[in-house]
């Protein structure tokens, strides 16, 4: 048999018809679309219907794992569930790592689609002898941990534990800012497709599957993992916690900017996890602050100590590792209170409960990550819904009454976690924040959308985009706005792209700080490329923090040749990706999108200008530099619409 690295079938679901049916791709529908992300888009933008409803029937959810999970490669553990947004109406995925994605592949499937709405609650459940639908009625209600762990005891009665991916409450109540959980609180938790799961009455899918996945060239496979794994365990010693602060601060005053190699973010990934950019982001001005309005000098040194790295690590029991990661950044913790034990807050949970709303109550963050976990529901819209409804009131826009009593003010911890609580279950003023900020303006009208941020309807991360023009624009331009785990300028800096692709931007060991506001045309190649090597990331399931080591030490291109033979060149591979690219545009353009309708607000481009902290006078010309962006893909510079020859490159038949 030759061995491939991918398993050669996907499954379709239809819950309307309670049917479920196997399909056969050609090696040619994987040699240009790979998989993961690709053959997501492969099969959505054929089988979905100009204009569907994202939360009716024709749309459709995907389940994927990447080309190279379950290979032998390091860091390429991770899922992609994809579908039409509800909460921007465009093209929508969400990323997950933990355990489930080479469970999708041990089952015999690519990728696992569901179409339909099932006319009562359902789970779907796949093993080596069984594909059927069931009941949910039991866990219909639970929260996404106690679904999960009902599911583990009682879905396979023999063997070993099935892997379970669910929703919670926030999904069955179809709030547009809710996502779908693995692992007991690792979460797909962007673009709301959370909701679609709701809207489909399909609690979880659980998956306990025995089949080999196998590479082409293992012993090949095993030699680039070694050097992968060499890089990802040197670790010498680094700062404590606090002085984390104090590091980020130095990065602000300095006029000039060394070029980050990405093993420095490595050894603090390994040691604290993500939480390690809890103090030095605020003092560099990567994290927005007090609903994007604030800045370094309202979150200070005492403000964000209590949430220094050391606090999550002191608490920790026990690290976690998604499968095939040698580094582990994620951690179980312990906790006083209703729940004892918690994932490790991420960054961007810490700081869009934190910073964002001007919270250092450390423990009602610890409380709230589990709570939203438990819901499923996004941390980081979740925060950006509570610090714009907390200007709101500052603004005197709403009152008391409208609120139900809370006094919403900047770092009322009381009033916050009340407020959240309210929001997962839907209840009262919780309600018209429950499906993100975008659609509280709709709810709250009285000229509110002057405090809410967001890129085409989606909350964007703890990244400012003052800070770092590169995320200014990939919040803008991707088919899924508001994201930021697909591009910014210091990403470029660690993947170190131009040491193994021709003809991208090389940057140089040391450059003047203000020079990446100035130049939009560079700035735009080097977006591009970026685009094209993350849609390579999510083809293959890989991590983005993997890629930060290097691309010739996380060598992606060498992996995905000697998994499936196809002995291309990473120009090759980056030409598909970009084709890959252009079919998630043509995606939203066949369902009515206006791609420059999707640019990020004008606060988080410094418009107007902040007058104080580490993005004084700053201000991202966008519009220049989408125009140059799309260009680089072969799409029209003023609408970000695939031109023919772009369109012509894309096959489009399934």
């Amino acid at each position: 048999m030759t061995r491939k690295g991918y398993m050669g079938k996907i499954l379709m679901v239809d819950l309307s018809k309670g049917t479920i049916e196997e399909e056969v791709l050609p090696d040619s529908v994987y040699e240009k679309y790979l998989g993961g992300m690709g053959l997501g888009a492969y099969v959505l933008y054929n089988r979905i219907p100009k204009g569907a409803d994202p939360l009716g029937p024709d749309n459709m959810l995907g389940f994927l794992p990447g080309l190279l999970t379950g290979t032998g490669s390091l860091f390429t553990g991770r899922w992609m569930v994809v579908g039409k947004s509800p909460l921007t109406g465009t093209w929508g995925d969400a990323n997950c790592g933990g355990t489930f994605s080479p469970e999708i592949k041990r089952c015999g499937y690519d990728g696992i689609f569901v179409k339909g709405i099932s006319p009562k609650p359902v789970y779907l459940y796949i093993d080596d002898r069984v594909k059927e639908l069931r009941d949910a009625a039991d866990v219909w209600g639970m929260d996404a941990v106690e679904t999960e762990e009902y599911l583990e005891k009682n879905a396979k009665k023999t063997g070993k534990k099935p892997k379970v991916a669910c929703i919670g409450p926030a999904g069955e109540k179809v709030s547009l800012i809710s996502g779908i959980s693995t692992n007991k609180g690792r979460m797909a938790a962007r673009s709301g497709l959370g909701a679609v799961m709701g809207s489909k009455r399909l609690k979880a899918v659980v998956l306990s599957g025995n089949k080999r996945i196998e590479a082409y060239n293992k012993e090949e496979m095993k030699k680039i993992s070694q050097v992968c794994d060499f890089w990802s365990r040197i670790q010498p010693p680094f700062v404590t916690g606090p002085m984390t602060a104090f590091v980020g601060a130095l990065m602000r005053i300095l006029p000039t900017v060394l070029t980050q190699d990405g093993l420095l973010y490595k050894i603090m990934l390994k040691k604290w996890g993500t939480v390690a950019m809890n103090q030095m982001s605020p003092e560099m001005g990567d994290s927005p602050i007090k609903n994007w309005k604030g800045s370094s000098k309202d979150w200070g040194f005492m403000k964000s100590y209590s949430s220094n790295p050391d606090v999550f690590t002191k608490c920790e029991t026990v690290k976690f590792h998604c499968y095939s990661c040698p580094v582990g950044c994620g951690g179980i913790c312990t906790m006083e209170g209703k729940y004892t034990h918690t994932h490790k807050p991420e960054y961007e949970t810490v700081l869009s409960l934190g910073g964002l709303c001007m919270n250092d109550d450390v423990d009602a963050i610890f409380y709230l990550n589990e709570v939203l976990n438990r819901a499923g529901m996004d941390t980081i819209s979740a925060g950006h819904a509570v610090a714009f409804a907390i200007e709101c009131f500052e603004e005197g826009v709403i009152t008391k009454n409208d609120t139900d009593g809370l006094e919403l003010t900047w770092g009322n911890s009381d009033a916050i976690v009340k407020l959240i609580e309210k929001m997962v279950k839907r209840e009262g003023f919780g309600h018209v924040l429950a499906d993100g900020v975008k659609q509280a303006v709709v709810r709250i009208g009285r000229n509110s959308e002057t405090y809410a941020v967001h890129a085409g309807g989606q909350e964007p991360a703890m990244h400012d985009s003052r800070n770092d023009p590169g995320f200014a624009l990939h919040y803008s331009v991707e088919a899924t706005p508001g994201r930021h785990t697909l591009g910014s300028h210091l990403y470029y800096e660690m993947y170190q792209l131009w040491k193994v692709v021709k003809g991208i931007p090389k940057l140089p060991p040391m450059y003047l700080k203000g020079s990446k506001y100035k130049n939009s045309e560079k700035q735009a190649k080097i977006g591009a490329a970026n685009s094209r090597y993350m849609t390579l990331v999510n083809a293959t399931g890989a991590c983005l923090f993997g890629s930060f080591i290097g691309a010739r030490r996380f060598r992606l291109f060498d992996w995905m040749n000697a998994a499936t033979g196809w002995n291309l060149t990473p120009n090759q591979y980056m030409d598909l990706a970009g084709d890959i690219h252009t079919l998630k545009q043509a995606f939203n353009v066949k369902h009515g999108i206006e791609p420059m309708e999707l640019k990020i607000s004008d606060r988080a481009l410094g418009r107007p200008v902040q007058s104080e902290g580490a993005n004084k006078g700053r201000t991202i010309e966008i519009e220049e530099m989408m125009a140059h962006y799309w260009e680089e893909f072969g799409w029209d510079q003023a609408t970000g619409k695939p031109g023919r020859e772009a369109m012509d490159r894309i096959t489009v038949g399934a």
